[in-house]
C-alpha cells in the first residue's frame, strides 16, 4: 500500500516556528506533525511512502534517518520550486503509479478517520477519487450532489449551486485523499498546479470525484499556532489520545 504526504510548504502560517525548520518538523503533544501522519499511515497498513519536501529538505532527511525510516520504505520528492498540490503528486508519479490507487494526506492534518473506511469505498464506488469531507466552515467549498459527487467550487457567500432537487451539499476538503493511479494519464497541467482544480476539471468530464463526509470524527488542520495549542492542550487532557489519532 502506498501513500503520498504533502510537505513541501513553507508553513508560513506557523511562523516564527518554521523560520528555522519545515513545518513538518513542528511538534505537537511532543511528535513532529511528520511522525503523526506517518504513524497513522502504518497503522493503517501502508507499508511505502513518497513525502515531497521543499523548506529546510535536509531536515526531514536527517530526521527520518535517525528514526530508520520507521522501518519502511520511504522516499523524499525534492520539488526546487514549490508546485503545489497536483503538480507534487504529478512529480512523484514514478513512485505512485505502479499501484491502482493511492492514499495523500497533507502533513499539517491530525484527524481520528479511519483511513481504510476511505479507501474500501474508494474501491467499491470505484472512484477516480475518493476526498474526506466535512460540514464545516471553510472560504472555499466544495458543491456536492446528492450522491456525494464532486460538481462545482463554491466561494462562501455566492448563490447557492442551482439544479438539484434536495439542495446541494456544500462540504470542505479536509486534506485526505484516496487517488486512482489514473489520474496520471489525465494530469496535463505542467508546473505548478492544484488537485482539486484537476477534480473539477475531470468531474465536469464525468469522472467520479466522491466526497466523504465525516463529521462525527475530530480534525484539525494544525496550519497555525493557535490550533496547535489547543490540540496540545487537547492530548494533555485526554480529551483525545494518541491512539485514536494513529488508529
Amino acid at each position: 500500500m502506498k501513500a503520498m504526504i504533502l510537505a513541501a510548504g513553507y508553513g508560513t502560517r506557523l511562523q516564527p516556528l518554521t523560520l528555522n525548520k519545515p513545518k513538518a518538523l513542528v511538534e505537537v503533544g511532543g511528535k513532529p506533525l511528520l511522525e503523526w501522519v506517518i504513524l497513522k499511515l502504518i497503522k493503517s497498513g501502508f507499508d511505502s511512502i513518497i513525502i515531497n519536501v521543499h523548506h529546510f529538505p535536509e531536515m526531514i532527511e536527517t530526521f527520518l534517518k535517525q528514526k530508520n525510516n520507521f522501518n519502511i520504505q520511504i522516499e523524499l520528492s525534492r520539488e526546487n520550486e514549490i508546485l503545489g498540490t497536483g503538480g507534487g503528486i504529478k512529480k512523484a508519479a514514478y513512485f505512485l503509479q505502479d499501484s491502482p490507487w493511492f492514499l495523500v494526506h497533507n502533513v499539517d492534518v491530525l484527524s481520528t478517520v479511519r483511513l481504510n473506511e476511505l479507501i474500501q469505498i474508494h474501491q467499491e464506488h470505484q472512484n477516480l477519487a475518493t476526498l474526506f469531507t466535512q460540514f464545516r466552515p471553510t472560504k472555499r467549498y466544495l458543491v456536492f450532489n446528492d450522491q456525494n459527487l464532486l460538481l462545482e467550487r463554491q466561494a462562501e457567500g455566492e448563490e447557492i449551486y442551482p439544479g438539484l432537487k434536495n439542495g446541494p451539499k456544500l462540504l470542505a476538503f479536509n486534506g485526505i485523499q484516496v487517488i486512482s493511479s489514473r489520474i496520471f494519464e489525465m494530469m496535463n497541467e505542467p508546473g505548478c498546479f492544484s488537485i482539486i482544480d484537476c477534480y473539477l476539471k475531470w468531474a465536469n468530464a464525468g469522472e467520479r470525484i466522491e466526497g466523504v463526509a465525516k463529521s462525527e470524527v475530530f480534525w484539525r488542520d494544525l496550519g497555525r499556532i493557535a490550533t496547535l495549542e489547543t490540540v496540545n492542550e487537547a492530548l494533555k487532557s485526554k480529551k483525545i489520545t494518541e491512539d485514536t489519532l494513529i488508529s
